[in-house]
């Protein structure tokens, strides 16, 4: 396909126009928004960044498995370390997108700078082209003009040639001789500008070529820029999150290291208590267990009791006392 160039599409036949520049540089304009607004996006980017990171550096702070021991202890460590690290990372991936937001706005204040040349003296071009254009038109209405006295005049005097006096047929020739002259005068002040105004114009059209290729150039440079603005910001990104795996990677190779029943054993051995369990509780009810008031020991008595008659061998007849300790006045 035909390669297409800004200088053989931005003329116009109307030598006053200036539309096909004025496209030029408003697409130039809209360029140098793209790039603020692309440098705008990445400071925002790193502004995110940089408030994620902080949270997560505050994060890696907190307390995580403070009281855990042994192999998971050491895998929420490491668990805790590679956050921190993950926030580190990201904070200097803010750093390195604010670098290239200011490379961004290094390039198109430079291009704003480079250009400013080129415009004024293609202003002052289109200045002078249209004032010598109006200047140009002004003459040529003048000595259009002049022409059309210096007809007048001749008809006149051609009409009066043999109806007039000498002195008339005089005054008349004198006129249209002062016409001729205005409108040969005229006619060189008009041929004059003229060929000023094609030598400014091949001026203008030179130079306007050289700005069309100068502002084409630009162009190029300027999407080569952006894109490469943007691809190097991806890269980074990406960058990123090779580095939060690789930091992730450790967390979990901690993990695979992390032994369940070790960890089980080495609590018990830390707080082991004894190996023996308690002797079972037995049932005890209420009123199956309650046991007998011990017996009242009854007061002394000072009185003599009947006699009990007991036979022996002799046939004699005992009595007890109360002094005998057997004695009790309660029957059982």
């Amino acid at each position: 396909m035909r390669e297409l160039h800004f200088k053989d599409n931005f003329w116009n036949t109307d030598i006053t126009s200036t539309g096909g520049y004025d496209n030029i540089i408003q697409h130039l304009n809209e360029g140098r928004r793209t790039c603020k607004e692309i440098e705008d996006f990445m400071k925002a980017r790193a502004s995110i960044e940089e408030k994620y990171a902080k949270e997560l550096l505050s994060l890696s702070k907190k307390v995580c498995g403070h009281n855990e021991m042994n192999t998971l202890k050491r895998s929420l460590d490491v668990f805790k370390l590679q956050t921190e690290n993950v926030g580190l990372s990201h904070l200097q991936l803010a750093h390195t997108i604010r670098e290239e937001a200011k490379k961004m706005e290094d390039f198109r204040e430079k291009q704003k700078e480079t250009r400013k040349k080129t415009e004024h003296q293609m202003d002052a071009l289109h200045k002078q082209k249209a004032t010598q254009y109006k200047k140009t038109i002004e003459f040529k209405k003048t000595y259009e003009q002049k022409c059309r006295d210096k007809e007048e005049a001749e008809q006149n005097m051609n009409r009066n040639a043999t109806t007039s006096s000498v002195k008339q047929q005089e005054k008349l020739y004198s006129k249209t001789q002062q016409a001729k002259n205005s409108a040969e005068e005229a006619d060189n002040m008009y041929n004059s500008n003229v060929c000023l105004l094609g030598k400014i114009r091949e001026d203008w059209q030179k130079e306007y070529v050289k700005a069309c290729e100068f502002f084409e150039n630009q162009e190029v440079e300027r999407i080569s820029t952006v894109r490469s603005t943007v691809w190097t910001h991806l890269n980074q990104l990406s960058q990123q999150c090779v580095t939060s795996d690789e930091l992730y990677e450790d967390v979990r190779k901690s993990l695979e290291q992390c032994n369940i029943q070790e960890d089980i054993a080495h609590f018990i051995n830390l707080r082991r208590t004894g190996d023996k369990p308690p002797a079972p509780v037995p049932y005890e009810n209420f009123y199956s267990n309650q046991r007998l008031p011990p017996p009242r020991q009854a007061p002394p008595i000072n009185r003599r009791v009947p006699p009990i008659p007991d036979s022996n061998a002799s046939g004699d007849v005992l009595y007890s006392t109360i002094t005998e300790p057997s004695y009790s006045t309660i029957r059982y």
